[in-house]
């Protein structure tokens, strides 16, 4: 069925609007054909207020009847021949909620739509397809549901269409190929599926195409190749598969590409840089790209950010990076980089050129040698440095100090050997400080202490000796702090739980000796403790029981005596509970069975005695370990722990009264047949002898 004619449609709209609206005394100006023309404009707007359900900023308080439409807050009026007719509602940022009325397709003026950043929702109203002046709609960052408008595609001289960060279902509407002067297409942070229309190559007009983060399929058309003035592509965060069509690589006006997190493969063209000029940011990670980095890249003077991260690039690291001077950010992180020749990290040298660059990101690939001295020269803007999980040997060099911007520095799962540079100290921004699993050895620095930001400490599995400085207790933002399985000794200073954010502390497999500090038991967040296989003492503080957060616990491998602390009922979130290997004693409490999070409860090889419970964590044989403890009895039978001696003694006391009460059954019985007995041989005798 079509459409009625828009004028019949705007008179039976006006002709509604006098009867809802005549109660509410809106003035009629009926004396011309202009008049009526802005009364129209008026009674569509009050409509537009009336389904609004919340305005928090009151930036409609101004939508009355001592103001002139024109005036009220956000509406813009103008034209040469139609001055009070409204051309902009502009809406931007107040917070309105409510759905938004068919009857501004009554604006028909209308030429900029900006509602972005509010709380709209519902559909986008069809009717918006007959504003055929409209040059600009934006809808962004709203709650709109359903479908894209096909309607919308009425609009011909629509210039922006933004739609982006809403609940937009369905496919993207192949007839926004024929808006011939669209120059930005936005339709980001949505639910959209299906694949990208071929249409969208008719867009000759395109600068800016933008469909992120939703749920598209299929290959990226070939026909965007002939948007050739398009300068931003951003497809990123979809289920997009296949090659990038090499015709894409000619588009020389593009600045800024990015298709990362789709599932793409193939090689990158080695004369990228060469077509593609222009490029200031280049996003590729996250897709299941192979091949080398192109040569050419450095040829591309204005690139500034590039990702290749999370794909399986291989081969050398361009060395001519350096001549980027733009360069800010480079993520290559999570691939198969690297030669394992001792020059994978000469492209370094080439870095220090960049004096930009902030981030460096080169960790979890297969780069080999020794830190090049000239670290110490990269960029004093440098924030992050990655170079985790790679084959770097020799020692961190001392100049890294310089360095002084820095919040992230990972080298961790290399073969760093020498001691951690005092100098490291330094760099009191830093914030994530990772040296795990390397072959470092020497103390740690005391000077760390001057990290008063400081969140994140890794040093675990190296050989570092001697105690821990108990000034690390300086580091008051510590969330995570990793020391396990080093050569430490000495007692835990208690400064080390006096981090009130710290949510895991590792302590595991040192030498650590005396008490476990009762301050432990003052981190409110902390979600795991694991102090196993050091050489601890003394009894468990029952101050542990205020770790009301805590998760993990895990106190095995020491010398701890005594029982299991009562405190420890209040631990509801507990999942793991390890005490094996100490010198514990007395009975199980019983209230482990009511802690209904526990899943694994390891009690092995201690001096428990008494019956073990059979509720909760004990019903299960595969969560919970007594081995070891001789005194033991009872539980479910799966753990084959002998009878209690209660219940034994019990069957024997039942059995020892029933011996009794036959005995004295015997007894009475025979008294009885004896007497009887007697009394007839009485009887008898007496009969002989008359």
């Amino acid at each position: 069925m079509e459409p009625p004619p828009m004028s019949l449609w705007v008179i039976w709209s006006f002709l509604l609007h006098a009867i809802i609206f005549s109660s509410m005394n809106v003035p009629w100006l009926l004396g011309s054909a202009a008049n009526f023309s802005n009364e129209i404009d008026h009674l569509a707007l009050v409509h537009f207020k009336h389904l609004i359900t919340d305005d928090p900023l009151h930036s409609l308080s101004s939508w009355n009847h001592s103001l002139h439409f024109c005036h009220w807050q956000g509406v813009t009026c103008g034209g040469r021949r139609h001055p009070q007719r409204v051309t902009a509602l502009n809406l931007a940022g107040q917070n309105l909620v409510g759905p938004i009325s068919p009857y501004i397709a009554n604006l028909t003026f209308l030429r900029i739509i900006n509602f972005v950043n509010n709380s709209f929702y519902g559909a986008v109203p069809e009717e918006i397809g007959h504003l055929f002046r409209l040059q600009y709609l934006s809808l962004a960052n709203n709650t709109f549901t359903g479908e894209i408008p096909v309607n919308l595609t009425h609009c011909s001289e629509l210039k922006v269409l933004d739609l982006d960060m809403n609940q937009l279902v369905g496919r993207i509407p192949t007839g926004l190929g024929s808006l011939s002067k669209l120059t930005e297409l936005d339709l980001g942070l949505n639910s959209l599926t299906g694949s990208i229309p071929p249409s969208l190559g008719n867009l000759s007009s395109l600068t800016y195409l933008y469909i992120s983060i939703n749920s598209l399929e299929g290959s990226i058309p070939s026909e965007l190749s002939q948007l050739v003035s398009l300068e931003v592509l951003a497809i990123y965060s979809n289920n997009l598969s296949g090659r990038i069509p090499p015709s894409l690589y000619n588009l020389s006006s593009i600045n800024s590409l990015d298709v990362g997190d789709n599932r793409l493969n193939g090689n990158l063209p080695s004369n990228l840089g060469l077509t593609l000029a222009n490029l200031q940011q280049l996003f590729v990670g996250r897709n299941q790209f192979t091949g080398p980095i192109p040569v050419s890249l450095p040829n591309a003077s204005g690139l500034a950010l590039v990702s290749f991260a999370f794909n399986s690039f291989s081969g050398s690291v361009p060395m001519n990076l350096g001549s980027l001077k733009n360069l800010t950010k480079v993520f290559f992180g999570q691939n198969r980089l690297g030669t394992g020749k001792s020059h994978d990290l000469s492209f370094l040298v080439s870095l220090t050129n960049c004096t930009s660059l902030q981030m460096l990101d080169m960790s979890h690939n297969r780069l080999s040698g020794g830190l090049p001295d000239s670290i110490a020269n990269l960029s004093t803007q440098l924030t992050l440095l990655g170079l985790g999980e790679n084959r770097i040997f020799g020692s961190i060099p001392s100049g890294i100090q310089n360095l002084f911007s820095l919040t992230k520095l990972s080298m961790q799962y290399n073969f760093l050997t020498g001691a951690i540079p005092i100098g490291v100290g330094k760099l009191n921004k830093m914030e994530v400080l990772t040296f795990g699993r390397n072959e470092l050895s020497g103390n740690i620095p005391s000077s760390l202490q001057n990290m008063s930001r400081l969140y994140i400490l890794s040093l675990y599995q190296n050989s570092l000796t001697g105690s821990v400085p108990s000034r690390l207790g300086n580091c008051t933002y510590m969330q995570f702090l990793h020391l396990f399985d080093n050569n430490l000794s000495g007692r835990l200073p208690k400064q080390l739980f006096s981090f009130p954010s710290l949510i895991e502390i590792f302590l595991g497999n040192n030498s650590f000796s005396g008490d476990l500090p009762l301050e432990a038991g003052y981190l409110k967040a902390l979600q795991n403790l694991n102090v196993a296989n050091n050489k601890l003492s003394g009894e468990i503080p029952s101050t542990l029981g205020n770790c009301l957060s805590l998760e993990y616990l895990g106190l095995d491998g020491n010398f701890f005596h005594g029982s299991i602390p009562s405190t420890f009922s209040t631990l509801r979130g507990l999942r793991s509970l390890d005490l094996s290997g100490n010198n514990l004693s007395g009975k199980i409490p019983k209230y482990l069975e009511n802690l209904s999070a526990l899943q694994y409860l390891n009690l092995s090889f201690n001096d428990f005695e008494g019956e073990l419970p059979k509720q909760g964590v004990f019903r299960n044989a595969s969560e919970v370990w007594v081995l070891g403890n001789s005194k033991l009895c009872g539980g479910i039978e799966e753990l084959k722990l002998p009878a209690c001696s209660s219940q034994a003694s019990k069957k024997l006391g039942m059995s020892f009264a029933s011996k009794i009460k036959f005995s004295i059954i015997g007894v009475v019985l025979c008294l009885i047949s004896s007497s009887c007995f007697l009394t007839t041989l009485y009887w008898r005798k007496l009969w002989f002898c008359i």
